[in-house]
């Protein structure tokens, strides 16, 4: 339950230790990172380009459309809450983490 830390062997005390972007940088053809920025804004529901893609998924989630848009998770949540509010879909199932929605036909 817990302990501590696990005691080292001469070897490993021993050993400089690098700090981690020293070793990314020691890897030959070791490309850094590119951050990536989501989106903060919300897609345009006006845009017909938008409700066609829409059309095209059977079943519409926040993590889905957050992928789709390139958005954060709380700004695909009330961009469907909004299309809801709008009666362009409708709230099929979920509970208090994931909803599901499905588009109105």
């Amino acid at each position: 339950m817990g302990g501590g830390k696990k005691k080292q062997s001469l070897k490993q005390m021993t050993k400089p230790k690098a700090p981690k972007d020293q070793k990314q940088k020691d890897k030959p053809g070791a490309f850094p990172t590119a951050k990536k920025t989501l989106g903060l804004t919300m897609p345009d529901i006006n845009n017909k380009n938008v409700i066609e893609e829409l059309k095209g998924l059977k079943v519409l989630t926040p993590s889905v459309v957050a992928s789709r848009y390139n958005i954060r998770l709380s700004l695909a949540n009330s961009f469907l809450k909004e299309l809801e509010n709008r009666k362009m879909i409708e709230y099929v199932s979920g509970g208090k983490n994931l909803k599901i929605y499905k588009r109105k036909e």
